[in-house]
């Protein structure tokens, strides 16, 4: 892993960036949803961090503010990584869509959306990429119960406590 450059972010506005997070060689910007275009633009074009190499959510239930989304840029010419996080409420899940930005943000806010609920304004086509069209809610989302499904085997329990454990015995 390449020892991280210093980051030049005199151009953007004082208050983009609310807070600057180093943790084991990596760099977290944390900026708000009002934002969070503005940043990305800054980072890809006099930054260079040309690719969005990750898009995803974390859902620290039931603390307020629940959610944190997270954007994990990487600069090809400079060879380093940075992440950008949005927190938001679970009362206005929503943000600017970045597709404008990073093209295949597309698909991981549609999974972003399917999986925990957080819309995307301005997404070219945000419906559901996983879950089947009539499913209710959002499993990713943590007061989601988790439910124990039975698989196949165990229902030949008694056969095989028996020891007749082939179809034909």
């Amino acid at each position: 892993m390449s020892e991280l450059a210093p980051f030049e972010l005199n151009a953007l506005p004082a208050d983009a960036i609310s807070q600057t997070l180093k943790f084991r060689d990596e760099l977290t910007l944390v900026t708000s949803r009002e934002r969070i275009l503005e940043v990305l633009l800054h980072l890809r074009d006099v930054q260079k961090f040309e690719m969005l190499t990750d898009e995803t959510c974390v859902d620290y239930f039931p603390q307020e503010p629940r959610f944190s989304i997270l954007y994990q840029l990487y600069s090809i010419s400079r060879n380093i990584r940075v992440r950008v996080k949005v927190i938001l409420s679970e009362y206005d899940a929503t943000l600017p869509s970045v597709y404008s930005i990073y093209e295949n943000a597309n698909w991981l806010e549609r999974e972003i959306y399917d999986l925990f609920g957080i819309q995307f304004t301005d997404h070219p086509d945000l419906r559901r990429i996983m879950m089947p069209v009539g499913w209710v809610g959002h499993p990713l989302r943590r007061e989601v119960p988790h439910k124990v499904e039975e698989v196949a085997f165990t229902f030949n329990r008694r056969r095989i406590d028996e020891g007749k454990i082939y179809a034909s015995e």
